[in-house]
């Protein structure tokens, strides 16, 4: 079991919650930090002086002052009225994590909520009940607010939720399960709906994602390598040590040893070529890039994951109403993983296009065809794989630069960065598909001259054939390049991570 304290949660226990249904509680300590916050939130209620959200309307609203009989109303209210989500359901997965990351906001005990808020959270993950929130309509600040109306209003038994398969009234699944619908009280709705939960899971999974595929995008690289006749001379070390960027040294390290004991690269400046193209010769540079990239967004996921994000916040002196539900820290990194991944794809395109271009490929046939002129072989992998990395192109335009003010310009400044975490959704799969083209580009070139490679990457090979066999004639590729994407997918090289570690580690 995972438990939330508001302190400890990781990339891995919201990856272990959304995708492996690991079950979740609140720590004792956080259940007393929780009831102490609560108790200073019901004294000022009893107050007389306003304060914003427990008392007041909220928004360009929180001049106004709510009866002690309106506060509870209002609680409701403020869900019903910011679910205004549209468009696809966020997957499974992304609503499951949002609710872990949120629960663990409360568990902080900065909120002012009772435990059993937080608690129902989890009886709803342990359950697997997960609310339907549409993907649209957040703007970044107050952070979330209609995914995270979309999902607390599953909590107080309205709306709709997936459960065992179907999508049902939420109060269906949950009379199922053998829960009750919570009856909010006061601040409690409030605490439910600012934060920046919905893009931080996307974050975070596509981030878990993201690692795996560079190793992916590595050990491709280096069977292109192997087909292109390539050089591993671009890799040595002092020359990686000279620059020391972090991820151009393990990627550098990583190639070196993926290609150790190779009889197939040629030495440098053999023939009529001095060096390597850069599509080649400068991986590590590239590739490193966007690990450092990577590893950039793991450092803001991890702060924002434990951190509090919701308004006002409960300290023991005083009720602080702020804007910590703002969502540019996030908005910035997963553009620039956009951007990151972006670049990883389009080397990776120009490598494919190089396995295939005959006066580029190293004796090999046209397009990879086994007959060129009667078969087209690869030709339009390659047109699909540019045609991706063109979309990709645009979705790594920000999203963080383009606020519309809301509220009644209250909420003047916004992040978007809810569709930053959208556009990275897509690109992330993209991204995976022109990988994969590249991979059957690289097997299908060394399949036709008949090489064997390094023990780890005939390994690798032989792993990928095993789901995507080799061809001779011209087939339907579509139906081999999903495949091979689902490959890499279900990270179909794992039995290397431990090579891949010693790497890392030799890196720091």
């Amino acid at each position: 079991m995972i438990t939330l304290d508001g302190a400890s949660l990781t990339i891995e226990d919201v990856v272990a919650v959304a995708e492996g249904r690991e079950r979740v509680g609140i720590a004792v300590e956080a259940l007393d930090q929780m009831q102490r916050s609560r108790d200073r939130v019901e004294n000022a209620m009893r107050g007389t002086k306003p304060v914003y959200a427990l008392n007041t309307g909220v928004g360009l609203l929180a001049n106004i002052r709510l009866e002690d009989h309106e506060i509870e109303v209002m609680q409701v209210n403020l869900i019903r009225s910011h679910c205004c989500g549209i468009g696809a359901p966020l997957p499974v997965k992304v609503v499951r994590g949002m609710m872990l990351i949120r629960a663990n906001v409360l568990a902080k005990g900065l909120s002012g909520i009772r435990a059993v808020v937080a608690e129902r959270i989890c009886d709803l993950l342990n359950c697997g009940i997960t609310p339907v929130v549409p993907s649209r309509g957040s703007v970044g600040a107050s952070g979330d607010l209609a995914p995270l109306a979309h999902m607390a209003l599953a909590l107080i038994g309205e709306g709709q939720a997936e459960y065992q398969g179907e999508v049902l009234d939420a109060a269906v699944c949950m009379k199922r399960a053998g829960l009750e619908p919570l009856k909010l009280e006061g601040k409690e709705g409030i605490s439910l709906l600012n934060g920046t939960q919905a893009m931080l899971s996307i974050g975070c999974l596509r981030l878990k994602e993201l690692e795996g595929l560079f190793y992916a995008a590595q050990t491709t690289a280096a069977l292109s390598i192997e087909a292109l006749r390539g050089t591993p001379a671009a890799f040595d070390a002092r020359l990686h040590a000279a620059r020391a960027h972090v991820g151009q040294v393990l990627s550098a390290q990583h190639l070196l040893r993926l290609l150790e004991g190779s009889t197939i690269p040629r030495s440098q400046g053999e023939g009529s070529r001095i060096q390597d193209a850069y599509c080649l010769r400068c991986i590590p540079q590239v590739h490193g890039a966007a690990w450092d990239t990577l590893q950039f967004a793991r450092g803001v996921f991890e702060v924002e994951l434990n951190s509090a994000t919701d308004n006002p916040l409960v300290f023991e002196d005083a009720i602080v109403s702020g804007g910590n539900f703002h969502g540019a820290p996030l908005a910035l990194a997963l553009d620039y993983l956009a951007i990151a991944v972006c670049q990883l794809a389009g080397i990776s395109e120009r490598r494919t296009e190089r396995l295939m271009n005959p006066t580029l490929n190293e004796g090999l046939p046209a397009f990879l065809a086994s007959q060129p002129g009667i078969e087209s072989g690869m030709m339009m992998a390659q047109v699909t794989s540019a045609a991706l990395v063109a979309e990709m192109r645009v979705l790594a335009s920000p999203a963080s630069t383009g606020s519309i003010p809301t509220s009644g310009n209250q909420e003047d400044f916004v992040s978007m960065g809810m569709t930053s975490g959208l556009k990275l959704e897509q690109s992330a799969d993209l991204a995976r598909m022109v990988i994969a083209i590249e991979l059957l580009a690289a097997a299908r070139a060394l399949d036709l001259r008949g090489d064997t490679s390094t023990a780890v990457l005939e390994e690798a090979r032989s792993r990928f054939r095993m789901r995507v066999p080799a061809w001779r004639e011209d087939c339907v590729l579509s139906v081999w390049m999903e495949e091979a994407a689902q490959f890499l997918a279900d990270d179909g090289w794992r039995d290397q991570e431990a090579g891949q570690v010693a790497v890392e580690e030799a890196v720091r």
